[in-house]
């Protein structure tokens, strides 16, 4: 009943623009065959302008779209025609063609409904054409006439605020559009809302963001009992931004630190957080209670290469691209394909993922924070005190192997997580807060960012050489774990970050003997 009156008040609020229309709009407003609007693509993170042209002329009655249109956009012909007739307006019985330009660049989704049945309503003299120009318009169309939500409004927005011209899109994309604060929105609920608005009879105000006050939300560290060192560990790779890999039996805490680690790292900033919420737009799983809210991603072991780095014929984002700016937890690493995880090692390095395909190709930012764990064993209990570990050493050795050396180089904190002693099991947790170790990592993140205005994980060799030299003792020490451990010279150059983090958690410029000894022991694990 309550749809069949809304449906009631359309009708009426369409007479009422009909009834403008028809007077043929003497004055300024010319009646014109030709209309053009301006909407949105989504290719990878691009937002690329598209001019919809639509055209009518004598002949016989056709609705052709042009300029490269996927399966959803061509079936938006059927959208519209059923929307335009369903709020009481004239559809044309002549030849419309529609243009959207580019011609090639690949249009997909319905959000091209809104500008092609606003352009058939301008090029027929239904509604002015005179304030097409100002706005920008993407929205799905109900056969009602309603406006649907459209995913990836967030990112058309982010890249479309510098243009100058507003955005009309569905109501509920609305909050999450306005994030961007340059951008102007006007959130209607139909066509009819948007021909009025145009008309100039019934105005849409724009869209006022609310400031997001929600606290992100996090599972406290302090709920961890025992692993006082693994704590460390992820307190050091917070404040740097370093990647890190769990060993240890079953049971031990492993997936529990990894849950609770995106609530020691730096609060997000407003670069970041829109960065993040424009991609987890492109999905349309972008909630607005989630704001600033590190994103924390864990695949299963089952998943492709393509579900973890993104692609398909019209590339989407993978998980390392979800996880923009927050925690990637890969739990039982070697449980992956060794092809899966071999994907990680660009991304881990450029901090970008380059998707190509055969006619279109997309990039996506992949900065993510690695947070892997495993098993010591294929049982899982080898080195566990109740010593009930029967793998065989040939075992032990084929189940680490599949994962690749390159891999294991580019992680740059490896650590055991041992089992938690009976007494600490026993005892009522008492360690840390999350909220204490945030603030440590915070205070040596801003030194970060002072210094060299990114995390110390992002440093490239040059500025290693020259942030990061030891001292004398420090440089003796380097000289023997290369030696004994058989060190890369990546593995040496993550060596040098680890200290350096580890002397910025202190407050201290120059980096010591006691920082590479303890950034030493994060790559002693025998894997």
């Amino acid at each position: 009943m309550q749809h069949w009156k809304r449906s009631a008040n359309n009708f009426e609020v369409a007479r009422k623009i009909l009834g403008f229309c028809h007077s043929r709009l003497r004055g300024n407003d010319i009646i014109m065959s030709l209309a053009v609007l301006y909407s949105r693509a989504l290719s990878g993170m691009e937002a690329a302008l598209v001019t919809v042209e639509v055209h009518l002329a004598n002949g016989l009655p056709n609705f052709t779209i042009v300029g490269l249109p996927e399966t959803e956009v061509k079936e938006s012909k059927d959208r519209v025609r059923a929307a335009l007739q369903n709020c009481q307006f004239d559809f044309p019985a002549r030849r419309i063609t529609v243009n959207l330009a580019p011609a090639d660049l690949p249009k997909e989704s319905g959000r091209f409904d809104l500008p092609i049945a606003l352009g058939i309503l301008a090029a027929t003299g239904q509604i002015p054409s005179n304030k097409l120009a100002e706005y920008e318009y993407a929205g799905e169309l109900a056969l009602t006439g309603e406006l649907r939500p459209i995913r990836g409004a967030l990112a058309m927005t982010y890249r479309a605020a510098s243009s100058g011209r507003a955005f009309i899109l569905p109501q509920a994309n609305a909050a999450e559009a306005a994030l961007v604060e340059a951008a102007t929105v006007y959130p209607a609920q139909s066509l009819l809302q948007v021909a009025a608005h145009l008309a100039g009879r019934e105005s849409i105000a724009p869209y006022i963001s609310q400031p997001q006050r929600v606290v992100p939300h996090y599972p406290d560290m302090r709920e961890v009992k025992g692993q006082a060192q693994v704590k460390r560990a992820l307190e050091i790779a917070a404040a740097g931004g370093h990647s890190v890999l769990m060993v240890g039996p079953p049971g031990t805490g492993k997936s529990m630190l990894a849950a609770r680690f995106p609530g020691i790292l730096p609060q997000m900033t407003e670069v970041e957080a829109l960065q993040s919420a424009a991609l987890q737009s492109l999905d349309g799983h972008f909630d607005v209670a989630k704001w600033k809210t590190r994103p924390y991603r864990s695949p299963h072991h089952t998943a492709s290469g393509v579900a973890l780095v993104g692609g398909g014929s019209n590339p989407r984002p993978g998980e390392i691209s979800m996880a923009l700016h927050g925690v990637l937890f890969l739990d039982e690493l070697p449980e992956f394909e060794r092809s899966v995880l071999e994907v990680l090692r660009e991304p881990m390095e450029s901090g970008r993922i380059t998707i190509s395909r055969a006619a279109k190709r997309a990039d996506f930012p992949a900065q993510f924070q690695l947070i892997a764990a495993m098993n010591p064993c294929p049982c899982g209990y080898l080195g566990h005190y109740n010593g009930k570990c029967r793998c065989t050493p040939d075992q032990v050795s084929r189940y680490r192997s599949k994962i690749s050396g390159p891999l294991l180089d580019r992680i740059d904190i490896q650590i055991e997580v041992p089992a938690v002693a009976q007494d600490d099991l026993l005892n009522k947790a008492d360690g840390e807060t999350s909220a204490n170790l945030q603030a440590r990592v915070e205070i040596a993140r801003q030194r970060q960012l002072a210094r060299q205005d990114k995390a110390n994980a992002q440093l490239s060799v040059t500025e290693i050489d020259a942030l990061c030299a030891p001292d004398a003792q420090g440089v003796a020490l380097l000289q023997q774990a290369i030696s004994r451990l058989n060190l890369s010279a990546r593995a040496y150059h993550r060596v040098l970050k680890v200290a350096r983090t580890i002397a910025d958690l202190e407050g201290v410029s120059d980096i010591a003997t006691k920082h590479i000894a303890e950034a030493v022991q994060y790559r002693r694990l025998n894997l």
